[in-house]
């Protein structure tokens, strides 16, 4: 058995390979912290990589208002991170606005234009209403009864799996600790009831300072091990890959339907299905089929597209939308950052920034009550876990 005993700076073991737990970990080295990352895994290889990496919330009008004030301040540090991470690594994470579109049809049963026009104005989110011919006119690939659209033109998007790759390759350049095929069975606790390191499934004790939980949708079970409730489950999502033209979808397309996500080679992510079926994987016709249904009706234009590829990955779901972020009074020594279900990739910079200074003693810049840990667990329909299959 290896004992890692905390020295001079403060060790903290980071439980899960994602973005959300590299990215922090890559935060907490550049802080002055002796961070390493445990992950049961491949680094990267669930929820984060299957994402399509839209930065923008799914309907944030639907949430509360302190959901917007974290968005705002992780979407900020994404022209700092997307230098960074080119500078130091020379890898491109394809970081660029090309705006958010969400199409209008007669036929649509929720109807987001009143409430999305106020929020945008409250929030100061530059927003362009479209009439059906404006709407063709910046997608000409849509469909003739469309009719108007609401844009957001600075909305943008990463290629998440290169996001993921750049950020690995910055742990690697900073020497940040990064073990795979290391899962982490439990948490250690002193005789005090802090938590002070955790045991690996082969047996190891790995000591610290803090650990910090960002699983994704496994936190709910390891957070079980010490009798604390989570409720963070996975909510598995189907994703289709096209390929067209580059050029012939100018837009991110969000509609409740579906959603498509245009990359500058011509690639198309047609996504995604919401599934509350655990841990069961593995794509199906007819959700695929579903989805491609749903993109022809919202796209005709794009029926001569190449079916490439399909997938699926596990969001880390919570009965509310709302990630849990910070430490956990009746363990201290133990910090969550999980359940960030449909935005994770929207909110990586924003939570590491503010849960890496968090954990060297800053105290947070933005409210964070509506994320703490120990919430009443409130089920939200339009915003929380989906009906189970």
């Amino acid at each position: 058995m290896t004992v890692f005993k905390p020295g001079d700076k403060k060790r903290v073991v980071v439980i899960g390979g994602g973005v959300i737990g590299c990215l922090t970990a890559l935060y907490l080295q550049r802080l002055g912290a002796n961070p390493v990352v445990l992950e049961k895994g491949k680094t990267g290889s669930e929820s984060s990589w299957a994402g399509a990496g839209i930065l923008c919330p799914i309907h944030p009008w639907l949430y509360p208002d302190s959901f917007t004030h974290l968005i705002d301040d992780s979407l900020a540090r994404y022209p700092a991170l997307n230098d960074m991470l080119l500078e130091l690594t020379g890898m491109e994470i394809e970081w660029r606005n090309n705006g958010l579109l969400i199409p209008f049809f007669a036929d649509d049963h929720i109807h987001h234009r009143d409430q999305a026009l106020a929020w945008s104005d409250r929030f100061g989110w530059p927003v362009e209403e479209l009439d059906a011919a404006q709407t063709r006119e910046h997608e000409p690939a849509i469909s003739a009864s469309v009719n108007g659209a609401l844009l957001w033109p600075e909305v943008g998007q990463v290629r998440n799996p290169r996001l993921l790759a750049a950020v690995r390759k910055a742990l690697e350049i900073c020497s940040v600790v990064v073990r795979e095929q290391a899962e982490v069975v439990a948490l250690e606790k002193s005789a005090d009831g802090a938590i002070c390191g955790v045991r690996l499934a082969a047996g190891e004790i790995i000591a610290a300072d803090a650990v910090l939980l960002a699983a994704g949708s496994w936190s709910g079970e390891l957070a079980q091990q010490i009798g604390m409730i989570l409720p963070v489950e996975p909510v598995k999502g189907q994703i289709v890959l096209l390929k067209d033209q580059p050029g012939k979808v100018n837009h991110i397309i969000k509609h409740d339907d579906a959603y498509l996500v245009p990359r500058i080679d011509g690639h198309i992510l047609v996504g995604a299905s919401m599934e509350r079926v655990g841990f069961q994987r593995g794509t199906s016709d007819d959700v695929v089929n579903r989805l491609l249904e749903s993109t022809w009706r919202i796209m005709p234009g794009l029926k001569g597209g190449d079916i490439v590829q399909q997938w699926m990955g596990f969001r880390p779901g919570t009965p509310d939308g709302m990630p849990y972020l910070g430490p956990v009074d009746e363990y201290p020594g133990l910090w969550i950052a999980t359940g960030h279900y449909r935005n994770g990739v929207a909110l990586a910079p924003g939570t590491a920034e503010l849960m890496s200074r968090w954990i060297m003693g800053e105290s947070p810049q933005l409210d964070m009550f509506d994320f703490r840990v120990n919430r009443p667990v409130v089920e939200k329909e339009k915003v929380g876990f989906p009906v189970a299959l």
